[in-house]
């Protein structure tokens, strides 16, 4: 049970007085890490006529950049465990704005997708690093509440803040800000790093290659066999047959991880507690649904409103705000009173409600009565649901495994949006076609019913991210501990993890 506690409060660095400028330096990385997965789709129009490529490429400029972050996650969050997370977090700060320069420079798709893959890859180094130090760093309960909400707030607002930043440069600057505006990110992280993050020598032990393999080829058949669901339908080959792969690669990666033990890329114990395990659902669960509010409304907003990428970023602004403040009032106040059982699910639920609001769209809909009331209620969801569950993963984690961990969290919220995107794609232009199908009586068909067909296909995937939600909320109400249970194994770890912590990270 020690597994699932959290480390000792004796730590070096309770009571460090730098850890407050740490916390600052790992938000900026998360929120660069996090924002990237949306900024860039609000500029892509502007970038498509830039480097003039067509309609069937765009979704390269997208899929590089998960294809890469997706599949090297558990073995860059390994490199941090095996190498020091303050050299991992500051090479991957470094690759990734070099990436983003290239990016920004880039004078052909070629160019750009390249340089959005190896995004990808040095964002899967450092997304795994940034929560191993907050994790490593915030031990004492009440400081490690307060951390975890400011970063569990960014985690689920930052594709809101991508939409907004994204929208913001494309419309007063240029795409190719939407890429070197990490440069700037990059370099006061890496100030930040430099001056406040403790150094250590990691841990020397080889590297799990085979479990690297399997786990890495097996991410990416598995992010690349869904992101092929949409354009290419569930029943083409160039989709089930990575899935396939992905499944036999994945057990396969199991079956060894259970032989090699706790020398392996990822020791089982770490998915296999309940509340953990709970945790990471959880986070895949938010990860799948949120795509439905920001991706279909992000298309309602400005295909049927007439929204400017600035006006639509201007949109979820309220939504960011409300899951900000939820993410602090519930790790700070309700967490520690409630447990991870009552307010993953509660926000979750709420979550649920959010999008079931948003079904209520039609053609004559506004923003202000039909659209900002869903969005607050899913901020408020998700700000109460998705700090709890990331403290909640990484809580007692060894010091060793903190970074393999935290690759886990990041893989769950990749595997989840990608999960999401193709789901949700698929049901929804099915449903387009329809209502095509159903009600029009010309051809081409008449523009009431092409506007019927998009709304229709918008308000399935918000059903269906509702759904989502609501299977979320049911599985881990039940898989959670209870709160007794939690607090009486906390008490045993804490009497057993009394000698204070041998190395610094």
């Amino acid at each position: 049970m020690s597994a699932t506690l959290p480390a000792s409060a004796t730590d070096h660095t309770v009571h460090d007085p730098r850890r407050w400028w740490v916390l600052a330096t790992v938000a900026l990385a998360q929120l660069m890490v996090v924002l990237d997965a949306t900024i860039v789709n609000i500029a892509m129009p502007s970038a498509q006529r830039a480097l003039a490529f067509n309609d069937n490429d765009r979704q390269w400029v997208v899929t590089a950049y998960a294809l890469a972050f997706g599949s090297l996650l558990l073995l860059g969050g390994r490199l941090s465990d095996l190498i020091g997370r303050r050299r991992t977090f500051i090479i991957g700060l470094i690759g990734f704005a070099g990436a983003s320069a290239i990016g920004g420079a880039s004078q052909s798709f070629a160019m750009l997708v390249g340089a959005r893959a190896l995004q990808g890859a040095f964002g899967a180094v450092l997304a795994p690093a940034a929560l191993s130090v907050l994790t490593t760093t915030f031990t004492d309960p009440k400081e490690r509440s307060r951390a975890f909400g400011v970063f569990g707030g960014l985690a689920g607002a930052g594709g809101a803040i991508g939409l907004l930043l994204g929208g913001f440069l494309t419309e007063h600057f240029s795409w190719r800000w939407t890429l070197y505006v990490n440069l700037i990110f990059a370099i006061l992280a890496v100030i930040g790093a430099t001056a406040f993050l403790h150094s250590g020598r990691g841990r020397s032990q080889r590297l799990d290659i085979t479990g690297a393999v399997l786990g890495g080829a097996g991410l990416f058949a598995l992010v690349y066999g869904f992101s092929r669901a949409e354009p290419e339908g569930w029943g083409s080959a160039w989709t089930w047959a990575p899935l396939t792969a992905a499944g036999i690669l994945l057990v396969s990666m199991v079956l060894w991880l259970r032989r090699a033990g706790n020398n392996a890329l990822l020791p089982l114990h770490i998915v296999t507690d309940r509340n953990r395990g709970a945790s990471f659902l959880a986070i895949l669960v938010t990860g799948a649904g949120m795509f439905g509010a920001m991706l279909f409304g992000t298309f309602y907003l400005q295909s049927q409103l007439g929204y400017s990428p600035w006006q639509t970023g201007l949109a979820f602004l309220p939504q960011i705000v409300v899951l900000a403040g939820c993410a602090q009032l519930s790790t700070n106040v309700l967490l520690p009173r409630l447990g991870p059982k009552v307010m993953v699910p509660i926000g979750l639920t709420l979550a649920a409600l959010g999008m079931v609001w948003l079904t209520q769209i039609d053609v004559h809909s506004t923003y202000g009565a039909n659209v900002l009331p869903g969005l607050l209620v899913l901020g408020a969801g998700m700000g109460t649901a998705m700090p709890a569950a990331i403290q909640t993963a990484t809580l007692g984690v060894d010091r060793e495994h903190a970074g393999v961990a935290s690759a886990v969290v990041s893989t769950a919220q990749q595997v989840g949006g990608a999960i999401g995107t193709a789901v949700l794609n698929t049901l929804a232009t099915s449903a387009a076609t329809a209502f095509v199908v159903a009600h029009a009586t010309t051809n081409p068909p008449a523009p009431s019913v092409l506007a019927g067909a998009a709304i229709d296909s918008y308000t399935t995937a918000f059903r269906i991210s509702a759904y989502i939600f609501a299977g979320g909320a049911i599985v881990t109400v039940f898989l959670f501990r209870r709160r007794a249970a939690t607090l009486t194994a906390v008490k045993a770890h804490a009497a057993a993890a009394a000698e204070p912590a041998l190395a610094a990270d």
